[in-house]
C-alpha cells in the first residue's frame, strides 16, 4: 500500500502504542459550508504529526474542535479509547490537550508566572494565590525548556521565540498530552527554531503526542514522524513523511502539481522611479542607498534584526529617518506619515496582515476601500453601490475566494487576506508598492498565485520592493536583491549573480 494512503486510525499497529486521542467521522458545517465533512486523524504519544493544507482547507476548524472552541455537527473524539466531549475550553484542557498558536495567545500585562498558571494558579489555604509557590514551579518548568526567562517579568517584555517558551512552559504546567503547535515557527530565526525543535524533541520523549501545523516542508520533513493532508474539508492522505516525496504531499494538498512556484515574467526594466540616498533612522539602519526602477522586483534579505521591515516602514512614513533623500521620479519628496506616501505613490503590504494590514471584524469591501473612501464617497457620504463596485474589480483581478464580499475579512484563510491587502493598496493605484513578507503563512498553492500577481504586476510597470526571509521566493523573484545586515546595506546581488550560497554569506558577514 502506498504511504499516501495509509490511514492513521487503521495503521495504529503501525506505531510502538496506541493512539492517545483519535477523531472519527468528524465534520463541522457552518451556514452555506461545510468546513469539514467525514475526517478523520489519529495521535499517537512521542510522536510528531504534521497537518498540511492550503489555507482554508480546514486546519484551524480542526483545532477548534480539538481545543472545545467548536463542538462538531457529526463524528466522535476518543481519548485513551474511550468517547469523550469537549463541550467548553476547559473541557479540553481537563483532557491534556492544549494549542500553542503562531500568535501566542497570552497576556502582555501578566507576568510570566501568572500567564503560565493563568485558571489554575496554586493557592494557600486561606485559597490565595501562593505567589512564591508559583514563580518557583514556573522557574522549574522554564529550567526544565533551558530558559533563564524570569517569571516575575512582564510578558510583554519577551521576544516573540520566548513567548513561545512560556507557551509551552504552561501546557506543561497542566500537565498535557496532546500538544498543538499551530505555526509555531512563522516569526523565528533559524537559531531560535532549532531550539524550538529542540524542545519537541524533549515532548517526544516524555511521551507527549505532538499536532505540528506548518507551511514550511523542510521543517515538516525536519520534525514530523506522520501526516495527515487535507484538502477542502476532507482528510486526503496519511502516512509516515519521510517515506513520501514532497511532490505527492503538494499534488495531494491542492489536487494538481505546482510545477512554477515562481512564475517570473521577463520585463524589460524601465528607468529610475524611486531613489534613497543615505537613509538612516536613529536606531534601525544607516547609510541606505537604493534605486528601484519602473518594472523591477528589488529583494530584499537579511536575518532578523538586519532592519528590512524598519526601513520599509521608513519609507512609508511609520518612523520618520533621521537623515537622508528620497526621489520619486525625479522629484524629491518628504514622507512623514502614511498619508504622505500614499498621495506621492507608495503603498506598503506588512508583515504582520492581520494586525497591521487589515480590520478583521468588518467586511472584505470595507476593507478593501479603506484608502480609497474619497473615490467611493460623495459630498461626505460613504456610497456603498460605489464600494462594492470598487472591491469587486479588485477581488475579480486577484482571484479572491469568498463567500460574498460583505463578509468579515478575519473569516478568510490566510492566502485571502493577503489579497484583500494587496488589492486595497493596488486600488489607490500605486507607483511604488513595498511588499513585507508577501507569502508569510500562506500554503504553497497560495504562494504560487500570489507570485504570479506578483510578477503581472511589475509586467504593468508597477515597482515593487519585496522583503522576504525566503531564500527561494527572493531567488525566483528578484530582478536584484539587496543584502542587509545590522541596519546596514552589505551587498547588492543582479539576478545572474544569486545563491543561496551568496546572499547567506552576506547576510551573516562571512563574504
Amino acid at each position: 500500500m502506498s504511504p499516501a494512503l495509509q490511514h492513521p486510525v487503521t495503521d495504529a499497529k503501525a506505531d510502538d502504542a496506541a493512539a492517545i486521542l483519535e477523531m472519527r467521522g468528524i465534520s463541522q458545517i457552518f451556514p452555506g459550508v461545510k468546513a469539514l465533512d467525514n475526517v478523520r486523524i489519529a495521535l499517537y504519544p512521542g510522536k510528531v504529526t504534521a497537518l498540511i493544507g492550503e489555507n482554508g482547507a480546514g486546519k484551524s476548524t480542526l483545532v477548534k474542535i480539538l481545543t472545545g472552541i467548536y463542538r462538531p455537527n457529526e463524528g466522535e473524539i476518543i481519548v485513551d479509547g474511550k468517547p469523550v466531549h469537549f463541550a467548553t475550553a476547559q473541557a479540553a484542557i481537563d483532557a491534556g490537550v492544549t494549542a500553542i498558536h503562531q500568535e501566542t495567545v497570552l497576556f502582555d500585562e501578566l507576568s510570566v508566572a501568572e500567564n503560565i498558571f493563568l485558571g489554575h494558579a496554586p493557592r494557600t489555604r486561606w485559597r490565595t494565590i501562593d505567589w512564591s509557590e508559583m514563580n518557583s514551579r514556573s522557574r522549574v518548568l522554564l529550567t526544565s525548556l533551558e530558559s533563564n526567562i524570569d517569571p516575575t517579568i512582564r510578558l510583554k517584555d519577551l521576544s516573540i521565540a520566548q513567548r513561545h517558551l512560556v507557551a509551552i512552559a504552561r501546557a506543561l504546567s497542566i500537565e498535557a498530552r496532546i500538544v498543538i503547535m499551530d505555526e509555531p515557527t512563522a516569526a523565528l530565526s533559524r537559531k531560535e527554531i532549532d531550539d524550538l525543535f529542540r524542545i519537541v524533541d524533549g515532548l517526544k520523549a516524555s511521551g507527549k503526542a505532538i499536532l505540528f501545523i506548518s507551511h514550511k516542508f523542510d521543517e515538516l520533513y525536519e520534525i514530523a514522524d506522520n501526516y495527515v493532508v487535507f484538502r477542502d474539508g476532507r482528510d486526503v492522505g496519511h502516512g509516515k513523511l519521510k517515506e513520501t516525496p514532497q511532490d505527492e504531499i503538494v499534488r495531494m494538498m491542492v489536487g494538481r502539481d505546482v510545477e512554477n512556484a515562481f512564475p517570473k515574467i521577463d520585463v524589460a526594466i524601465g528607468g529610475p522611479v524611486l531613489e534613497v540616498e543615505k537613509y538612516s533612522h536613529r536606531t534601525e539602519f544607516r547609510d541606505i542607498s537604493l534605486t528601484l526602477r519602473k518594472g523591477e522586483i528589488l529583494g530584499i534579505y537579511g536575518l532578523i534584526g538586519a532592519g528590512r521591515s524598519e526601513l520599509a516602514q521608513s519609507l512609508f512614513g511609520i518612523s520618520k529617518p533621521l537623515s537622508g533623500r528620497l526621489t520619486l521620479e525625479g522629484r524629491e519628496i518628504s514622507i512623514n506619515s502614511p498619508h504622505d506616501a500614499i498621495r506621492a505613490g507608495i503603498v506598503y503590504v506588512p508583515e504582520e496582515r492581520g494586525r497591521h494590514g487589515l480590520a478583521l471584524p468588518m467586511p472584505i469591501y470595507q476593507n478593501m476601500t479603506l484608502p480609497s473612501l474619497a473615490r467611493t464617497s460623495r459630498k461626505g457620504f460613504l456610497q456603498a453601490a460605489e464600494e462594492f463596485a470598487l472591491a469587486r474589480k479588485y477581488a475579480e483581478r486577484l482571484d479572491l475566494r469568498a463567500a460574498a464580499l460583505s463578509v468579515p475579512v478575519g473569516t478568510l484563510s490566510g492566502g485571502n487576506q493577503q489579497k484583500v491587502v494587496i488589492g486595497k493598496w493596488l486600488a489607490t493605484k500605486p507607483k511604488v508598492i513595498i511588499l513585507d513578507e508577501p507569502t508569510k503563512g500562506i500554503d504553497i498553492g497560495s504562494k504560487a498565485a500570489v507570485h504570479g500577481f506578483i510578477s503581472e504586476l511589475a509586467a504593468e510597470g508597477l515597482s515593487i520592493i519585496m522583503i522576504s526571509s525566503e531564500l527561494p521566493e527572493i531567488i525566483g523573484m528578484s530582478d536584484r536583491v539587496l543584502v542587509m545586515k545590522e541596519g546596514l546595506s552589505a551587498a547588492f546581488f543582479e539576478r545572474d549573480q544569486l545563491s543561496p550560497e551568496a546572499l547567506v554569506r552576506a547576510a551573516t558577514g562571512n563574504a
